[in-house]
């Protein structure tokens, strides 16, 4: 199977939408969430992507021009892998990439090394999430990601976003990996609900957002997304 080895842009600011497995997010759901986060970032000119469930990977990657990427990833090769999501399987999905050890998916450091040690070999994308600025330092200086997504594991999925609640922890993240990864792209995760959640982000060094159920859970997504996007407005 063809591929480039070396991982692919995503584009920045970047708007990273996770659609996790709510019951607004599946499906028919996911489909429209994905095609309304495509034209609206088309529309003001800021870079979209989404992550949609495994079930969905080919469609969307077929059905929409902008990035799409598995959820998470197993660090196998192919072969009697009963239940896992290899990275080949990415490749013939057609899919940009993975998030890699999210805090709902975690997975042991020497796995994220492996996972975004094959991610790159396939030409794959690596989106590495860490919980806090010490597992974001050591983990950009052991894979050189080209994303990485701090989002602190208590604040996924509330009302405060990390870049209101813990500033330091943007910045510091931003600080932490450049020292040691200076190429890669930090964004900010967890709790994000607001253009001005998306601004401060923003200002605090990120290169993007990575959201999850302020749209995916929402009652109007493309209201959600457009709230959002204001932030990137400079």
């Amino acid at each position: 199977m063809a591929r480039t080895a070396g991982h692919r842009e995503l584009g920045t600011p970047l708007f990273l939408l996770n659609l996790k497995s709510y019951p607004t997010s599946l499906g028919k759901a996911a489909m429209e969430i994905a095609s309304q986060l495509q034209a609206i970032g088309e529309s003001l000119g800021v870079a979209v992507a989404v992550a949609p469930s495994s079930s969905l990977l080919y469609a969307m990657s077929q059905a929409l021009s902008m990035p799409v990427l598995a959820q998470h990833v197993d660090p196998f090769p192919p072969g009697a892998r009963t239940g896992f999501l290899i990275p080949e399987a990415l490749v013939a999905a057609q899919v940009r990439g993975s998030l890699v050890n999210h805090s709902e998916h975690q997975v042991p450091s020497e796995s994220v090394s492996a996972i975004s040690r094959m991610l790159k070999e396939a030409g794959l994308t690596t989106v590495v999430c860490a919980g806090n600025l010490a597992q974001a330092r050591a983990l950009a200086g052991e894979c050189q990601p080209p994303y990485l997504a701090i989002e602190p594991p208590e604040l996924i999925g509330g009302n405060i976003s990390v870049s209101v609640a813990k500033p330091e922890i943007v910045s510091g993240a931003v600080a932490a990996v450049r020292e040691v990864a200076p190429h890669t792209k930090v964004l900010c995760g967890a709790g994000i609900r607001s253009g001005e959640d998306v601004r401060k982000a923003l200002e605090l060094g990120a290169e993007g957002i990575l959201v999850s159920s302020a749209v995916a859970a929402s009652k109007d997504p493309a209201g959600a997304i457009r709230e959002l996007m204001g932030g990137f407005k400079r």
